[in-house]
């Protein structure tokens, strides 16, 4: 019997269900990947905003990585949600002790609504500590611009620039996400070392945007898991994404920004 792919994600649970651990292990079951999870911190959440967070102790992080790595194979790892220094520098140091593989960093720094999740002396430490260790890092305009002290790139040039910056903190591959642009298009930007390639699709006019960035970064490290390589499974996941949120208004979830449909592929309207 053939293995199924196994990704871990290493996030913040999103009580609301539609970012997070949630957004994650939804993502990963919709494209065929049995998903394992760290929780590193817990919120109070909905739709409309956060309301509370509760760090998980930095002991009991190690612990669930231990816990995973020493019984389960895993073939991608997600990384979301870390607020602290310390847990920052904790899971460097569980996936170099076990040799993780197929790493995709999304830098969470705020949420949909506008909720600070990244304290402000950890943003150092995402650039010096966590980039080094990714395969992919996957900002949006805002995490970009946070992340290499600039202002948000209003022009494809600037999108350039930003990714340059982000290579030379070490990570293999930067996709920087247009998403928060203008427009009747989505422009991304997958950037190497030795090149880039960018990803055009249609915008979608919805307010179910929740878990956007949760929803992508974990599907690329699905499709990570199921062998493609990198720029097969940034395309296939925009793709995927782009169905969930046209498809986002049969859920009506909540009074504020809803989540994507991450079963549009499965469930029937």
């Amino acid at each position: 019997m053939k293995k199924i792919p196994i990704a871990l994600t290493i996030a913040g649970s999103d009580s609301g269900g539609g970012a997070g651990i949630q957004a994650d292990l939804k993502s990963f079951s919709a494209n065929r990947v049995y998903g394992v999870s760290v929780l590193t911190a817990l919120t109070a959440q909905n739709t409309l905003g956060v309301t509370a967070i509760h760090d998980v102790p930095i002991e009991f992080i190690t612990q669930q990585l231990d816990a995973v790595f020493t019984d389960i194979a895993i073939d991608s790892v997600k990384i979301g949600m870390l607020s602290q220094v310390g847990v920052i520098q904790a899971v460097a140091a569980g996936l170099q002790k076990h040799n993780a593989k197929n790493i995709v960093l999304d830098p969470v720094m705020v949420t949909t609504t506008g909720d600070p999740l990244l304290q402000e002396d950890a943003v150092g430490a995402v650039r010096s500590v966590l980039m080094p260790l990714a395969d992919l890092v996957t900002p949006n305009l805002h995490e970009a611009a946070k992340l290499t002290d600039t202002r948000v790139a209003a022009s494809e040039d600037e999108m350039s620039a930003q990714a340059e910056a982000l290579i030379k903190f070490g990570a293999k591959a930067v996709l920087v996400k247009g998403g928060h642009g203008d427009g009747n298009q989505c422009a991304d930007l997958l950037a190497f070392k030795n090149g880039h390639q960018w990803f055009r699709t249609r915008r979608i006019d919805t307010k179910n945007t929740h878990g956007t960035g949760c929803s992508l970064s974990s599907t690329i490290a699905a499709n990570l898991a199921h062998g493609l390589e990198l720029n097969e499974a940034v395309d296939k996941a925009k793709s995927w994404l782009t169905g969930a949120l046209v498809k986002s208004t049969e859920l009506q979830v909540g009074r504020g920004s809803g989540p994507v449909h991450h079963f549009h592929e499965l469930w029937r309207s």
